[in-house]
């Protein structure tokens, strides 16, 4: 990091973690994307700062780190919430009204798909089938399957994430 002066001690203390985890997986071909899921496991995404630290310890170059990103889903370039909420617009969902359950999120959180809410609780974004379609309409929070979800539900899910609680499953 060239900057040190300019960053706070917990991201220096994570970029010593990701120089580790560099030293302990860039000596083996092919360890790109480990290195990548271990430094947003560390960074809980990977900004363009990281990408370019990863690209210049490992000697890849910076337009194959961020092309790796960019490719794989699981890999965020944003911050992303405590909680994701992932909204399956699969056909057996879609059909079931998973668009008006992703609407009445939009409208209770005042966000978009894709954003996070302003205190980083909340990400808000779509998936394509989870394989559960006999569940439909399901909603994943974080990687806990949801089914029989219903747009009047929303505000309860909400609140009950924000108060830290778990919920049961909304299937009824």
């Amino acid at each position: 990091m060239e900057d040190w002066e300019e960053i706070d001690d917990e991201q220096r203390r994570n970029y010593k973690k990701l120089d580790r985890v560099i030293e302990q997986y860039s000596k083996k071909p092919g360890q790109l994307i480990r290195i990548l899921h271990k430094a947003q496991d560390i960074f809980g995404y990977l900004p363009e700062e990281v990408q370019g630290y990863i690209a210049e310890k490992t000697g890849i170059p910076v337009s194959e780190v961020n092309g790796v990103v960019t490719f794989y889903s699981i890999f965020s370039t944003r911050p992303k919430g405590k909680y994701e909420f992932k909204i399956c617009l699969g056909t057996a969902c879609y059909v079931k009204g998973a668009q008006g359950i992703m609407d009445a999120f939009k409208e209770h959180l005042k966000i978009d798909e894709g954003e996070t809410t302003r205190d980083k609780l909340f990400t808000l974004k779509t998936t394509r089938c989870v394989g559960a379609c006999g569940l439909a309409p399901v909603l994943l929070v974080n990687e806990e399957v949801h089914g029989g979800t219903e747009a009047k539900d929303i505000v309860r899910i909400i609140q009950k994430y924000r108060k830290g609680e778990k919920i049961e499953n909304t299937k009824h």
